[in-house]
């Protein structure tokens, strides 16, 4: 790799922008984005310790993306001192703290932009993309919600079973009653067919969206607001959220106002007090309530499923609950939370289902909500059934689809023809195994479909297969919104006999449970992706989990990343921040002393270094840093990119035709775009190749400009050239999963602009990423034998 020295007269203070003030309650800047820990442990609030939160970060609210445009993504401190400098270091020099803003509360909304806009619902246009994906997941959950109280209910002994076995069944009843068997039972019918299903539906028809609150009764919640001192503005929301008879259910209990995003505990305590006078105290048991559920979300937003008991109870206290265990009960008792008595595996310990009845099974108590502890045991029942769906003996189009292939392929085949869940591990040059395995499968007359966490993904993917996204290739979002793939049959499942997932590190619970419950019978599931990466933005750790539990086949790729990028990310993988020979450039470290001179030296990189040296466009160059707030995040990134690059007065919420973007159109996601125009109808954007339109009361909050990214919204995307810059306040936030990430988004050339001394190869070999609390691993192991 290369070093790059610091010219003289290259750190003027004109090319640092002051830190830009973190965004208030209308700016997207919400509470479930920002309080609770990430995959790394720290918190992301100037509040008080979270359940699962590691040290409280001052200027955390302004840190990493999870999905909407302020979400949070894991930060972590570095490791002990003493590491090993040997590479990707920078001359001495004292780290910069680029003293981050805290972020403003919900009273600070401002009334005149596109928040204020969100207050008339009247004029709702038809439903967005977002939307519809969300209502399709709202009725993907109710449909597991009757199958599991239909599985819950009594089962008439062989209920269950069809064909052959049900005649003899019922033959043996018949002689047990002294009735004679009708003889026509034992005749023998033509075979039936392979999967007797009508012809699947290849467009459903457009999910049913709920219809946005009311004018009315967006007017009386606006009323209730003014009157507790909360910002109008807030009302669309907190309608939404709390359906009909929303200003009824807000006068009654204040605290409801925490069911709105963005909102912290001590604005809904000054509401309370304002509409409730004296009787707005802290032992309030609504306020225990709520405080109990808000928690639970913080927790939800930062990874975890569910929450161990006492972290919840301390977490009540530190929120001045007087009794947080009255707290909970009472949550409990409203069943707007859940508990949880789960097994806890000891070292040498056989599985908790073989133990007799005499011997005391350790167990950990757990609370946590409703929608994750059902999308979790759903997830477990799917995965169960596919397993357990699958012949003993490879069917005829297997074996041929095996026979074709050679090689880490044939391995991957041979494990998929036998077994209903197989999971593939490796990098980018690994997905070649995956798509030969779709090839081979669909050649042998199978029905098959890939899906990746990003467009670019999809992308990259079908070029393996020599040809463009669609058909056999999408994401998992178009999958589960019905807006590509194969169709589903009558019964709801998809019309597959393979399905393989891409990028499964970034599979959140939620999203895992719908795919698996949407498969029929007898079909596979291959989940592939590279575990080194961060994990999903929503709760859970679906594959790590299914990584640690041995009840599948796990199949590892043995193809490399190539060249000295494929080097340096790999080594970095195992927790080795070792020195590349790059002859080509291909890497090459820029040392720096401050946050100013890190934003000079990046614009610099972008704007004229790199297209120069390499050919690269700056429209094809990522910068990635660790935050949205400081000095070196994105926003003051984006803000002296655009003056270089697309200079404009921002005439739409800030953009101009030719920016680039990135749109979240749903927590977790985010595509990267570029602003086409701007008109009545919203703000109009090209993603991905697709046209897309934001509503104007939309732009704030789903919008972001797009020259700058954090990890997470980088995650599952790559760029011929990446820059990524470590300023001197980010040396309490890299994790190795962090600069595993970063670092891997580059194809042909990788920039670190590098100001963080021995934090970086600190952070590599000692700063791994903090467990999420899920429930799993243990549901799994109760469901699941070990695979042989």
């Amino acid at each position: 790799m290369t070093t790059e020295q610091t010219p003289a007269g290259d750190t003027e203070g004109a090319a640092s922008p002051a830190p830009t003030p973190a965004e208030g309650t209308s700016g997207g800047a919400t509470e479930a984005a920002t309080a609770a820990a990430g995959d790394d442990g720290t918190e992301r609030s100037g509040g008080g310790t979270e359940p699962g939160a590691g040290t409280t970060g001052a200027a955390g609210g302004d840190r990493d993306d999870a999905g909407a445009p302020d979400a949070g993504e894991p930060v972590r401190g570095g490791g002990a001192d003493g590491a090993d400098a040997s590479a990707l270091t920078r001359p001495a020099g004292g780290p910069e703290d680029a003293g981050t803003a805290s972020g403003a509360g919900a009273a600070e909304v401002e009334s005149g932009g596109p928040a204020a806009a969100a207050g008339s619902a009247e004029g709702a246009s038809a439903p967005s993309e977002a939307e519809a994906e969300l209502a399709a997941q709202r009725l993907e959950r109710e449909r597991i919600a009757r199958r599991r109280a239909e599985r819950q209910g009594p089962v008439e002994s062989g209920g269950k079973l069809s064909g052959k076995a049900a005649d003899l069944l019922a033959a043996v009843r018949a002689v047990e009653s002294g009735e004679k068997p009708s003889a026509p039972r034992f005749a023998e019918a033509a075979p039936a067919p392979r999967r007797p299903a009508p012809e699947p539906v290849r467009r459903p028809e457009p999910v049913p969206v709920p219809a946005a609150p009311d004018a009315e009764t967006v007017g009386a919640v606006r009323a209730v607001l003014a009157e507790g001192g909360a910002p109008e503005a807030l009302a669309p929301q907190v309608a939404a959220a709390l359906g009909e008879g929303a200003e009824d259910t807000l006068r009654a209990d204040p605290w409801q106002l925490l069911r709105v995003a963005g909102v912290r505990p001590e604005q809904a305590d000054g509401f309370a007090r304002a509409l409730l006078g004296a009787e707005g105290r802290p032992d309030d048991e609504r306020r225990g309530r709520a405080l109990t559920v808000w928690l639970l979300e913080q927790a939800a937003v930062a990874g975890h499923t569910a929450l161990d008991l006492p972290a919840l109870t301390e977490a009540l206290g530190k929120r001045a609950v007087p009794d947080p265990d009255e707290a909970v009960q009472s949550a409990l008792a409203e069943g707007d939370a859940l508990v949880f008595q789960d097994a806890l595996e000891e070292p040498g310990a056989g599985p908790a289902a073989a133990r007799t009845d005499e011997e005391e099974i350790p167990v950990r108590v757990l609370a946590g909500l409703e929608r994750y502890a059902l999308a979790e045991e759903s997830l477990a029942d799917a995965l169960a059934r596919l397993v357990n769906s699958v012949p003993k003996e490879a069917e005829e189009p297997w074996e041929a689809a095996v026979a074709a292939l050679t090689g880490g392929a044939a391995d991957l085949a041979r494990q998929v023809a036998g077994h209903g869940l197989v999971l593939h591990t490796g990098g980018e040059a690994a997905r070649a195994e995956p798509a030969a395995l779709l090839g081979a499968a669909r050649a042998a007359g199978l029905r098959v479909c890939a899906v990746c966490h990003t467009p670019d993904g999809a992308r990259r993917f079908a070029a393996h297969l020599g040809e463009q996204p669609g058909g056999a290739v999408g994401t998992v979002a178009g999958l589960l919104s019905g807006a590509s793939g194969p169709g589903r049959d009558a019964e709801g499942a998809l019309d597959l006999d393979l399905l393989i997932v891409l990028d499964a590190p970034q599979l959140d619970v939620e999203a895992a449970a719908m795919l698996a419950e949407s498969l029929p019978d007898g079909a596979r599931l291959v989940l592939s992706g590279d575990p080194a990466v961060l994990w999903s933005a929503g709760p859970g750790r679906v594959f790590a989990d299914l990584l640690a539990v041995p009840a599948c086949p796990q199949v590892a790729s043995r193809v490399p990343d190539p060249g000295p990028l494929g080097e340096l990310v790999s080594g970095i993988g195992v927790g080795e921040l070792a020195q590349v020979e790059a002859p080509g450039k291909e890497i090459v470290i820029v040392p720096v002393r401050d946050a100013g001179e890190a934003v000079h030296r990046t614009v610099q990189l972008v704007a004229d270094s790199v297209p120069r040296a390499f050919g690269v466009p700056p429209e094809e160059t990522v910068v990635i840093t660790p935050g949205h707030g400081g000095a070196a995040g994105t926003r003051a990134l984006n803000t002296v990119l655009k003056e270089r690059l697309n200079p404009g007065p921002g005439r739409f919420g800030g953009f101009d035709p030719g920016d680039r973007i990135v749109h979240s159109p749903a927590p977790g996601r985010a595509v990267p775009g570029r602003v086409v125009r701007a008109d009545a109808e919203g703000l109009h954007l090209e993603c991905a190749g697709a046209p897309v339109v934001v509503p104007r009361e939309l732009v704030e909050s789903r919008v972001r400009h797009g020259w700058a990214l954090t990890a997470h919204q980088a995650v599952g995307g790559r760029w011929p050239a990446a820059v990524v810059v470590l300023p001197g306040d980010a040396a309490d936030v890299l994790t190795r999963p962090w600069v595993y990430t970063a670092f891997g988004r580059a194809d042909r050339h990788l920039s670190v602009v590098h100001g963080v001394e021995q934090a970086l190869p600190r952070a590599v070999a000692e700063s791994v990423a903090k467990p999420r609390t899920t429930r799993l691993r243990t549901l799994l192991r109760v469901q699941l034998p070990p695979a042989g």
